[in-house]
């Protein structure tokens, strides 16, 4: 039976010792490190770990996945529909390198939300439930780091470069991810957090680290709180000490061709990394590439790019190269049967252009696409109508995302977690599994 997460009311004396501890030493990794055990209500895991790519401010299912080439021309829009090496599934022209690997993809046509504002939307589809004025939802990487803990030095949630309109919720700051910040395709890349504060060397950390110890043995004796026997200090002090942690972000190890299959630019190195990561036992990477709000001068976001004279670095061709790099680099590794991939957004774009030349917000049908990690792939489940309007079959909520996901994940979805005051909520709830998507 789970104990109740406690929220930052009820901690006791000895937390604010160990956390005041870090703070001189410039660390901030206090909460980060206070993970509870592992659940033993859990189904059979499909994916050992998942790397969700955030495609901020809501991708066009219009230019991506689900093209309408026979629409009127204010509907399909500027882009062509192209074979892939799945028969009967075409894709943007722009997906060259995508349509290549669609026999791993599960592409969901007939994804489908209320809300359409960003903060709101994003909140629904990062944790499976409305967003509620009583409540604050946590979202996957949270859940997944509450129920399993980490697993090696480095920490068990790990966003790239940063989290963005979700958070951990209920659950506290404990389970929010470790963010990264910065962008890994510029050479003076550096992780914050994993260098000694200034004035601060190792053995000025061991002093401090000695003194928590022996602060620890005695307190244990007088307090009948069950603490986990690796502190959050000693989590801390390991992840700054370690250079094997170091080098899990030290994209200068890959050799160059590899580099230059993901791509020169942030996106790409980021899914490199990502990759990095999960390979050395992080269960849950989320990567954010922003810019997909796309109002206006769509052609130019989404296949030009800003970068005067230099064609097709826009978005979607940046997406392809990194999407279909990471896709098949775990597969020729052999990491893609046990990491769930995702990309989605926060919702689609409007059927019709607009008179800038752009698509508004749409999250009445939009596309998802998963691989890996247990799913079934070289489909398309469900469809949206002629003009990409309205889900024409099987269409699927949030809830549904959620309860697959966290189905493919080992995770129960009638699984129980706790508010601060002990109210029970569940991980999932009113969320139908996606059946085609899990493979037998």
């Amino acid at each position: 039976m789970n104990r109740p997460h406690r929220g930052c009311g009820s901690l006791s004396r000895r937390d604010m010792l160990r956390m005041g501890s870090l703070a001189p030493l410039g660390l901030g990794l206090t909460d980060l490190f206070r993970l509870q055990a592992a659940s033993p209500k859990a189904v059979k895991a499909k994916a050992k770990s998942c790397i969700l790519i955030w495609l901020d401010g809501g991708p066009s299912h219009l230019e991506t996945f689900d093209l309408k080439p026979e629409a009127p021309a204010e509907v399909r829009g500027p882009f062509q529909a192209i074979s892939s090496n799945v028969d009967g599934i075409r894709i943007c022209e722009l997906l060259a390198n995508t349509a290549k690997i669609c026999d791993k993809l599960a592409i969901l046509r007939a994804m489908t939300s209320p809300l359409g504002e960003h903060g709101l939307a994003n909140h629904y589809l990062m944790t499976g439930y409305k967003p509620s004025p009583v409540v604050q939802y946590p979202q996957y990487g949270s859940v997944v780091t509450h129920l399993r803990g980490a697993n090696s030095v480095l920490p068990p949630f790990i966003a790239i470069p940063e989290n963005r309109s979700s958070s951990a919720g209920f659950l506290g700051d404990t389970y929010e991810p470790f963010a990264t910040r910065g962008d890994p395709s510029k050479p003076d890349f550096r992780v914050r957090d994993l260098d000694f504060f200034p004035g601060i060397d190792e053995s000025r950390i061991l002093r401090r680290r000695t003194y928590l110890a022996e602060f620890d043995r005695v307190q244990a004796n007088i307090e009948t709180r069950d603490l986990q026997s690796d502190s959050a200090f000693e989590k801390a002090y390991r992840l700054v000490t370690s250079e094997n942690a170091k080098r899990a972000f030290d994209l200068a190890e890959e050799p160059t061709e590899v580099r230059a299959r993901y791509g020169p630019r942030m996106l790409g190195q980021s899914c490199l990394l990502a990759r990095r990561l999960i390979e050395r036992g992080v269960p849950f990477v989320s990567v954010m590439n922003t810019g997909w709000d796309t109002h206006e001068n769509l052609a130019l976001q989404l296949r030009d790019g800003y970068s005067g004279a230099k064609v097709g670095v826009g978005l979607i061709p940046t997406f392809d190269q990194a999407f279909s790099a990471l896709i098949t680099d775990l597969s020729e590794r052999n990491l893609l049967d046990d990491t769930l991939v995702i990309v989605m957004g926060e919702f689609g774009r409007t059927p019709k252009l607009n008179t800038r030349g752009g698509r508004d917000h749409w999250p009445r049908v939009f596309s998802t696409v998963l691989a890996g990690g247990g799913v079934a792939g070289g489909q398309v489940i469900g469809s949206s109508d002629r003009v990409g309007e309205s889900p024409q079959d099987n269409p699927i909520t949030p809830n549904d995302l959620a309860c697959t996901i966290y189905t493919l994940l080992g995770i129960d979805p009638d699984l129980e977690l706790h508010t601060p005051d002990g109210r029970p909520i569940r991980v999932n709830q009113g969320g139908k599994l996606i059946r085609e998507i899990v493979r037998s």
